[in-house]
């Protein structure tokens, strides 16, 4: 119950209230309700008599003093002529958190202190049970009445059935509250699939236990550590996800009470927008949103799109790569940024529902390579990426349209191929040098199975190990040598290394595979690791060399491998180059405790570098055509592992080794000759990457040789900032200027319309020509499109074979350079 106080301050009068709190006797022991603040939301609502939330479970002590006024009829789908009792203990755990009866003088009380809970026993005595109960329990829910169902189990493997079960409650409007499991692993399924609201664990601390599964599946986390209902009528305290998700089960159940109307999605959204963030602003793969806040999601208006302010780079908003979510486009003219961090490199798909309105996707991955792709109905959007973080900008592609579109996105992510492939069989098996090796591989796609073959040399001895880091592979291991009897190791559970060790191996080929198991047949985010132990006296391939005119001779971008097996040993290699190059010699693989030195030498002998290291080495130099030559050399000697030599070369154009043959190369080349432009360190220009407003107000800087400069004060620019000067001497000349909010967004990426419009003003454009609108994307309410007409019509720009500009598609630094070396002579 709750107190209410009335109160007079002035001439203001006013009614205040003080949280809600339950008189329960064993309340105190609850202290994740204050973490979740349920008092205060228990100023509002209590309960909610209006819809089912069903257990799937252990089912439910049905006899419990403080459960059985809130229980509705359920189902056991194990035994279906027995009433769906308890025989555990889990389920009733769960059942407490959500709504144990409160304020009713006995025990503890639930958040939802009285409900209609439906107790769906789909689990046996011991805790474990199948999919396919699983699944049964979930569409029985679904068929029965249910509007919320709890599932505080998981399982590491996904299925199309369960996927479809999933897609069938979403269709139906029915919420999915999941745990994601305490392993410390990946999030299991079904909390993984998209439409599913996973519920991670969080300690005392608000941090995330560190046996929560975490990934990027996860929604948001509730408090580990409960107290709560146990069979027999008593009471007892419970760990685990398994209790985080019945608080959030609860909670979306107190707030669906308050706002009847909305959708399963917009609830999730809800949950999402008013949890506590912890850690790094935003979206994480650790703590998702944040912590559930009861009292937020009771109290805080529903938000169309809870991540605006998102209009530029560096407002970006943080979502998942394996999620759906909800947000809104203002207008044709919106823009909505967000960025995800692969986990892998791979693919990452995006689907929109935007009720059959095309969006285009702008995207920039970790490497800063530039994409854009529309979305279609019925047609994702597809983006390649690298691990890290990658950006997209999401935009109508009707940038004309007025009235407001909300949407939903679903994020998918599909693993790299792995360099190996194809070897799906024997008879491709990938063929491995003959020493011991780790490999690293993925299963990217169905029934995918990697075959290896390793050819023996030398009697010795092969331990052979597969890792993974997720608990969707449980690896198996195949090892056969060509003709002789296969061992077949699978002797560990879901996520553990598998391992063999043949003491001793004899010349052969030994044949490997590695797969996942066979009941598994689908693709997995997640990679393996191939461990090869191989340990043998080797013998240096390219001996002799010990001397110059004994060099062995490399071809560039190809491994060699050698030994220093003897105390005066020395190993020479020779290779030639055609044309200026940017040359890399790396020496890698070096065993553990040697310290090797690399000399380069030109065709005279003369030393040009030398660098030396442990465990890698690498000398990078920018060499004429000629003959070279490279010496190496150990601090000790080594025959039980081979070192890798590899000479790389790229050929320079300029001072750029990849601008060769691209179609802005003689513009580049032009303004770097005239040191208007430079490149980065590693002697690439990167042209196809976006150009920022940092970066294009130095160049103009240059270009017009600008020397007088103002005092700005822009909120996220410092004086210390590499481009600060540049920037404060074309904001003197009226070039380019910062944002309405008093910033200037420096690495935010200029659209080809700023770009026209910097060009412009450098040139004194001011666009007064009047005219045809010269392209068919703008029309005459577009900001720039009196730019547009004058640039236009004097043979500045011009737009692409089909009739467009794309003013809002970011420019990237080859057509920023073109574009000014037109303006410089």
């Amino acid at each position: 119950m709750f107190i209410v106080f009335a109160a007079t301050a002035y001439a203001e009068s006013r009614e205040v209230r003080v949280a809600a709190t339950a008189e329960d006797p064993f309340i105190e022991k609850q202290t994740y309700l204050k973490q979740i603040h349920a008092n205060e939301a228990w100023d509002i609502a209590t309960a909610n008599n209006n819809m089912v939330i069903a257990i799937v479970d252990t089912g439910v002590d049905l006899e419990h003093p403080d459960l059985k006024p809130n229980l509705v009829t359920g189902a056991n789908l194990v035994n279906p002529s027995l009433p769906p009792q308890d025989d555990n203990g889990h389920g009733t755990n769960v059942a407490g958190v959500v709504a144990a009866v409160g304020n009713n003088d006995r025990g503890v009380a639930g958040i939802l202190w009285r409900a209609k809970m439906m107790p769906i026993k789909a689990l046996e005595m011991d805790g474990s049970g199948g999919e396919a109960k699983l699944g049964e329990g979930i569409r029985y829910a679904v068929d029965h009445g249910a509007k919320i169902v709890v599932l505080s189990l998981g399982l590491n493997k996904y299925s199309n059935y369960m996927n479809e079960i999933v897609r069938y409650a979403e269709e139906k409007d029915v919420l999915l509250v999941a745990a994601t499991g305490n392993e410390g692993n990946r999030v299991k399924y079904p909390a993984a699939y998209p439409t599913v609201l996973a519920v991670g664990g969080m300690t005392a601390e608000r941090k995330a236990d560190p046996r929560s599964n975490s990934g990027p599946e996860i929604d948001l986390v509730a408090p580990w550590d409960v107290f709560t209902t146990a069979r027999g009528g008593s009471y007892e305290y419970k760990d685990g996800t398994s209790m985080a998700a019945p608080q959030v089960a609860a909670v979306a159940a107190l707030v669906w009470g308050k706002y009847p109307a909305m959708k399963a999605y917009q609830i999730r959204q809800l949950l999402r927008q008013t949890a506590d963030d912890l850690g790094a602003p935003g979206w994480d793969s650790s703590t998702g949103y944040g912590m559930l806040r009861a009292d937020r999601a009771m109290k805080e208006m529903p938000l169309a799109d809870m991540y605006e302010p998102n209009n530029r780079k560096d407002q970006a908003k943080a979502i998942s790569v394996s999620k759906m979510i909800s947000a809104s486009f203002s207008g044709g003219s919106d823009q909505d940024w967000f960025y995800f961090d692969a986990p892998y490199n791979g693919t990452v798909n995006l689907d929109f529902d935007t009720g059959g309105l095309p969006v285009i996707v702008q995207h920039t991955d970790a490497n800063g390579n530039f994409a854009s792709v529309a979305a279609k109905p019925g047609q994702p959007a597809s983006v390649q990426v690298v691990k890290g973080r990658s950006y997209v900008q999401l935009q109508l592609d009707n940038r004309n349209l007025k009235q407001e579109v909300p949407y939903k996105l679903t994020t998918s992510f599909d693993i790299y191929r792995d360099q190996f492939e194809d070897n799906d069989h024997q008879y491709s098996a990938t063929v491995l040098p003959s020493r011991s090796q780790t490999i690293v591989g993925t299963f990217h796609q169905m029934n995918d199975q990697d075959w290896f073959e390793l050819p023996i040399e030398q009697s010795g001895s092969l331990r052979i190990r597969v890792s993974t880091d997720t608990a969707r592979i449980d690896p198996v291991l195949f090892v056969q040598k060509k003709g002789e009897k296969a061992y077949v190791v699978d002797d560990n559970e879901d996520g553990v290394e598998e391992s063999l060790l043949l003491p001793e191996v004899f010349p052969g080929s030994y044949y490997i595979r590695v797969s996942n198991v066979k009941e598994y047949p689908f693709p997995v985010t997640g990679e393996y690791t191939l461990t090869i132990e191989y340990d043998a006296k080797l013998i240096d391939p390219n001996e002799p060399n010990n001397r110059s005119y004994q060099a062995t001779t490399v071809s560039l971008n190809t491994p060699y491998y050698g030994l220093i097996d003897k105390p005066d040993d020395v190993d020479w290699f020779q290779f030639r180059i055609q044309e200026n190059n940017m040359v890399q010699l790396d020496l890698t693989e070096i065993p553990d405790g040697v310290e090797m030195n690399m000399i380069l030498y030109d065709g005279s002998m003369k030393p040009i570098s030398n660098t030396s290291g442990m465990k890698a080495a690498k000398l990078q130099q920018r060499l004429q055509a000629g003959t070279y030559y490279a010496k190496l050399s150990a601090n000790q000697t080594f025959d039980r592992s081979l070192y890798q030599f590899m000479v790389n070369a790229k050929p320079l154009t300029g001072n750029f080794t990849d601008i060769r043959g691209h179609w802005a190369q003689n513009s580049i080349l032009g303004l770097s000759d005239k040191q208007i432009i430079n490149g980065y360190d590693d002697y690439t220009f990167r042209p196809n990457r976006t150009i920022t407003r940092a970066e294009a107000t130095v160049i103009l800087s240059r270009a017009l040789k600008l020397s007088q400069q103002k005092q700005i004060a822009y909120t996220d620019l410092s004086p210390n900032h590499w481009a600060y000067a540049d920037i404060a001497r074309a904001a003197q000349s009226g070039i380019i200027d910062g944002y309405p909010d008093r910033t200037f967004a420096p690495d935010q990426p200029v659209s080809r319309m700023e770009m026209i419009s910097m060009i412009a003003r450098s040139l004194n454009k001011t666009g007064n020509l009047q005219g045809d609108v010269p392209f068919t994307d703008v029309d005459n309410g577009y900001w720039g499109t009196g730019i547009l007409k004058q640039m236009k019509a004097e043979g500045w720009i011009a737009g692409y074979a089909d009739g467009t500009f794309r003013p809002d598609q970011q420019a990237t630094r080859a057509e920023f350079v073109s574009m000014l070396a037109k303006m410089i002579p």
